[in-house]
């Protein structure tokens, strides 16, 4: 029994340990220490040197290999500092994950995954009062035998270790409070939530109201539809680290397929004959389309000339004429503005830019351009060299080419300018604009005598850290090398 007016104590729940976030090498890394103190990072045949450190140093650094408490860089003693350093060399370039490790089991809850080379695990403060809510553009998926948490506005990707994470991540479709997050049962911890937050997986919320979408962002975000985010991301260098580029990965299970479609069958109606006929009468424009081909090798003893870039860059991208309308069956909507170019665009949109990266072109400096297409100016971007010789040293790498360049057009998008208009089908029309423009840019060439050879591939984060533009606003989506090739007449492409 108890005393007459005294209430019963509260029981305690046993307060659950915090879990904690280590920094462990990805698996087929190893380090080696040299007697001079040089450690290397090792995979795949390459050995990476990361610099001199101390004895004591490089035995702690041996813990990288099965996780090394983030925690313990607080110690800002000598060693300390030397560990964090080889960290952050480390993570600069793309060796190491970080654990978030279960005090009670010891076991991962997830293994974070940077997709880009500066990523570094933030726990950004979240009060019980706050709200959160799962961003549109994340989404879960199997992945071999491991479940993922991505998103194309992440810099890292979640490898769930933990099946309730995927139920907490339900939960978190629509607005929570963290005070009511925490009494859940297999709540997996504020951590988890705080790394989330940090890769903008989850965002706050000033209240548990609607209209989401239009919460998440900037109005370039907001015009954004989830696929064409993701494509953007996915097919492109800078934000992923997935293998990319022509590696042959089925190589050895499925035979390549035939350059020619099997014949359908049926009856067949022959062409040539008048094919032949025509080739007698061919018009300059068949023939300039019969002399196209890829240059990648460039004469820099014979650079191209600033004239000869001008009247490029006029016949094939400068705006001939303005013009404003309203809306399609809407009278009342806003003025629209419009232009007309040498090249078609979907919608009239004109949505892409010409940004100018120059090697080698007599009368113009080296740097990096953005061609003005209405005032038929370039601009001059400031940059650091090393960024520019970056964008150059990867498009020498794309071509297989001895030698970068002597120009390097990126094109780039204004996605807002097509996702205005159009749904669902915003991203396709820009990836057909540029395959119009490519082909401008190869006919020309081939007129004026010039080389030019398209790439496949660009760095949006690259791009961006060159623009300061946020790569969801603006961003490449093409390339184009040109100048005065070598041998035009012996390239094929």
């Amino acid at each position: 029994m108890r005393a007459p007016g005294k209430k019963p104590a509260k029981k305690r729940g046993r307060k659950i340990a915090a879990p904690t976030i280590a920094v462990r090498l990805i698996s087929r890394v190893a380090l080696r220490a040299e007697a001079d103190g040089s450690i290397a990072a090792c995979f795949d045949g390459y050995s990476e040197p990361l610099g001199k450190f101390s004895t004591a140093a490089a035995d702690r650094a041996q813990s990288f290999g099965s996780g090394l408490p983030l925690s313990s860089f607080a110690d800002r003693s000598a060693v300390a500092k030397e560990v964090d350093l080889l960290a952050r060399r480390l993570a600069r370039r793309g060796l190491l994950e970080y654990r978030l490790v279960s005090a009670e089991d010891g076991k991962d809850q997830v293994v974070i995954e940077p997709q880009v080379p500066d990523y570094w695990p933030r726990l950004p403060k979240l009060d019980n009062s706050e709200c959160v809510v799962l961003s549109r553009f994340a989404y879960l998926r199997r992945r071999g035998n491991e479940m993922v948490l991505e998103s194309p506005r992440a810099d890292a990707l979640f490898r769930i270790g933990d099946p309730q994470i995927a139920a907490t991540l339900a939960t978190l479709s629509t607005p929570q409070k963290i005070s009511r997050l925490r009494r859940q049962q297999g709540f997996p911890g504020i951590e988890l939530l705080a790394l989330l937050l940090d890769c903008q997986i989850l965002f706050k919320l000033d209240d548990a109201g609607d209209g989401l979408r239009a919460r998440e962002g900037d109005e370039n975000l907001v015009m954004s539809d989830f696929h064409d985010l993701l494509f953007h991301t996915r097919s492109t260098e800078g934000r992923h680290s997935n293998p990319l580029g022509g590696l042959y990965p089925h190589a050895g299970a499925i035979a390549p397929p035939p350059a020619v479609r099997p014949h359908w069958p049926g009856k067949k109606i022959d062409l040539r004959e008048f094919s032949d006929a025509a080739e007698a009468t061919i018009s300059p424009f068949a023939k300039l389309l019969g002399e196209r081909h890829s240059t990648r090798d460039f004469d820099d003893q014979l650079p191209i000339t600033l004239a000869e870039l001008s009247r490029f860059l006029d016949l094939t991208a400068r705006v001939q004429s303005k013009w404003q309308s309203k809306p399609e069956f809407d009278n009342s909507g806003p003025d629209i503005e419009f232009t007309t170019r040498p090249y078609p665009s979907a919608g009239s949109a004109y949505e892409l830019e010409l940004y100018l990266a120059v090697a080698n072109c007599e009368g113009l400096a080296r740097g990096f351009y953005h061609y003005d297409a209405g005032e038929h100016v370039l601009v001059p971007i400031d940059g650091r060299t090393h960024e520019l010789d970056a964008q150059l040293t990867a498009a020498e790498f794309a071509m297989g080419a001895s030698a970068a360049p002597q120009i390097l057009i990126t094109i780039a998008a204004r996605f807002g300018r097509i996702s205005w208009k159009y749904s669902s089908i915003a991203y396709s029309l820009i990836l057909k604009d540029v395959g119009v423009l490519l082909q401008t840019f190869y006919l020309m060439a081939t007129d004026m005598g010039l080389g030019g050879c398209a790439i496949g591939t660009t760095n949006i984060d690259l791009f961006a850290r060159m623009t300061g533009q946020e790569f969801h606003a603006e961003g490449p989506v093409g390339q184009f090398a040109l100048g005065r090739g070598k041998q035009p007449g012996d390239q094929n492409g």
